[in-house]
């Protein structure tokens, strides 16, 4: 069969044509894919070769009571998944942190990186470049500033390996989740190194950035949000709410999400970060690979003479509230939800993502300890 190139555009009637070479190619129709609310000139800067859209149910949990320094009250959360049984047990943590007092939550940290590699000729080539790197800060900063109104170079910290200069950028990035500004901000930062020090740049991002993957410099030193959330949950309410009680929640909190992720060598020591974390990147149009970085992070737990202390810590929640996909209606609306639409919201919306989190691991923590895992996902998502 011979497959015919598709044509290269990014409005509206462009995908049309494309839709109908796949149709009369393959003979097959493609009625839901069409099915959307907007033209193709309103996604043309977030995809290309635009021809529809793939539906993913969302639905929506709460109210969730969130006590942070950006986001304060309470808050329904739309979440985007297909997998059954994910939203009840979030849903159920939800009201059990809510009728406990509320989730309190904090930003940490607030940094995008870039970290690029350079060519040196050897270790001491390598540490003049680090050295130069460090005198000429202002300088950086200043090259920053020609990219972006509203970006800010932060740090510069260089790894030396061989003839390998890593040099990693660390940047305010305002609301936007802020890749594509570190990434520019970088590479003109990478044009006056090479100008000034005779190191080579190989590529403006070197893996110790880093980005989409695992990695242990994020879990330590945080890229984008690094967020924590705590709530108090009451023994009669862990035993009424919950069927369970603090001391079995924090036991399965201590063996499954600690030793047991110790035992895996796992770079992250919760229970499932990432359900919460995809369904509510899906939803508001983050960036859906970054769900890798969030998937990182710990969950604790403790039974205390006041009942169940529960908190999680995320060291890289890399999320925006403006540019790339949250500028596309549907998501536009999902953040208008919690009111995380627009500017001046990022840090709310990673406070309220995080108390999210929390609520998701209290729940499945709860029915793990009491075996009710499995009876959930035969109820609902079979």
């Amino acid at each position: 069969m011979r497959y015919p190139a598709l044509p290269i555009g990014k409005n509206s009637k462009d995908a049309a044509e494309r839709l109908r070479i796949v149709k009369e190619t393959l003979g097959i129709s493609h009625e839901h894919i069409t099915s959307h609310s907007f033209k193709a000139e309103a996604a043309s800067r977030n995809i290309e070769n635009f021809v529809g859209v793939a539906q993913v149910p969302l639905g929506i949990v709460g109210p969730l009571r969130v006590r942070g320094r950006h986001a304060r009250g309470s808050f329904y959360i739309p979440m985007a998944t297909t997998e059954g049984a994910l939203l009840a047990t979030v849903n159920r943590g939800c009201s059990v942190v809510t009728e406990s007092g509320g989730a309190e939550c904090l930003v940490l940290r607030d940094e995008m990186t870039r970290a690029p590699v350079f060519r040196v000729d050897g270790i001491r080539h390598g540490q003049e470049v680090s050295s130069w790197v460090a005198s000429n800060m202002q300088r950086l900063k200043r090259e920053t500033g020609r990219t972006t109104s509203h970006g800010k170079l932060l740090s510069a910290t260089p790894y030396l390996s061989g003839r390998n200069l890593f040099i990693r950028f660390s940047f305010e990035t305002g609301d936007a989740m802020g890749m594509n500004m570190a990434t520019i901000a970088s590479q003109r930062m990478c044009d006056l190194i090479e100008k000034e020090t005779g190191a080579k740049t190989i590529s403006v991002s070197g893996n110790m950035c880093t980005d989409k993957k695992a990695a242990a410099v994020n879990f330590i030193q945080g890229r984008g949000k690094s967020v924590a959330a705590e709530a108090l949950i009451p023994e009669d309410v862990v035993r009424e709410r919950l069927h369970s009680t603090s001391g079995l929640v924090a036991e399965a909190a201590v063996r499954k999400n600690l030793i047991g992720s110790a035992m895996a060598l796992s770079a992250g020591f919760n229970s499932h970060f990432a359900n919460m974390a995809a369904a509510l990147f899906i939803a508001t149009g983050q960036d859906a690979a970054q769900v890798v970085e969030a998937s990182m992070g710990m969950t604790t737990a403790e039974e205390t003479e006041r009942g169940l202390y529960i908190s999680v810590f995320i060291p890289a929640l890399e999320v925006g509230t403006v540019g790339g996909g949250t500028s596309l209606p549907t998501q536009q609306e999902a953040l208008s939800i919690m009111g995380c639409a627009g500017s001046g919201k990022a840090r709310k919306f990673a406070e309220i993502a995080a108390a999210v989190i929390l609520a998701g691991e209290l729940s499945t923590l709860a029915a793990q300890s009491k075996g009710e895992l499995a009876k959930a996902h035969s109820a609902l998502a079979r």
